[in-house]
């Protein structure tokens, strides 16, 4: 009892916390897409919670398309491509890599190709539209990599690896590409110290990064296209050769 006094004295409903609690248990993939959450009754018991609540709390997931009710049934989980909530593909992106959770991996994956779509047409444009003074802080960046790497600082890498991109879209000359993925910050930052905390993944992208880095200066569009294009593909490989599959 005293832990719901605790929740009911936060601003959070108790119904919504109910559903961060399922939600979380979804992404980590304790109620994989396509299977039955408990029934009803069990899950009020798990909560200390009423039916009513626990009705609500449902009524939270399927308003994002999380969950989906079937008469008679039971309540059942959607892929996350059916998702239709930006919060919780965040959170399962983020918790992706660390976790394994097949909502997370399956996230994490559509992320970089978000990324890919927008960050190579990016850097094509970046290869006749970045100064001199972009050029300066990309090779700054890439040596603070290089040196976090290293070192093994996990945290530097990651904000001078953030850094690098920011300033490659800003370079591009188009104000709404960096716009474009300003709701992912958190979602970018969480995953990549994942990521980054693995030696071979800092290897590679530092590999990647100078080669973005050598189209730019040669002021060839194709080329940087191609380099960038690399890139992300390679992320892509990587997160799944050396984070997704080995948690599972």
């Amino acid at each position: 009892m005293s832990e719901v006094l605790a929740r009911r004295s936060r601003a959070m409903p108790l119904s919504d916390d109910i559903a961060e609690r399922l939600l979380t248990a979804i992404i980590d993939g304790h109620y994989p897409p396509g299977t039955a959450l408990p029934p009803e009754g069990v899950l009020a018991e798990q909560h200390a919670a009423s039916r009513l609540t626990l009705r609500e709390a449902v009524k939270v997931l399927r308003s994002q398309n999380v969950v989906r009710i079937h008469r008679g049934r039971g309540t059942y989980v959607n892929t996350p491509d059916q998702w239709t909530a930006l919060e919780p593909m965040i959170r399962a992106a983020a918790a992706g890599p660390r976790t394994g959770g097949a909502a997370g991996g399956a996230i994490s994956e559509k992320l970089i190709e978000a990324r890919q779509m927008i960050e190579v047409g990016a850097a094509q444009l970046a290869a006749v539209r970045r100064t001199d003074d972009d050029l300066a802080e990309l090779a700054e960046l890439l040596d603070e990599m290089r040196a976090a790497a290293g070192a093994g600082d996990t945290e530097q890498f990651v904000t001078a690896d953030i850094a690098f991109h920011e300033v490659v879209m800003r370079a591009s000359g188009n104000a709404f590409v960096p716009l474009l993925f300003e709701p992912f910050g958190r979602l970018l930052i969480e995953g990549r110290r994942q990521t980054s905390a693995v030696p071979q993944i800092r290897t590679n992208a530092i590999a990647h990064h100078e080669s973005v880095l050598a189209a730019l200066r040669g002021g060839d569009p194709e080329q940087a296209r191609r380099a960038m294009d690399d890139h992300m593909t390679q992320t892509a490989d990587d997160l799944q050769t050396h984070v997704i599959e080995p948690r599972r």
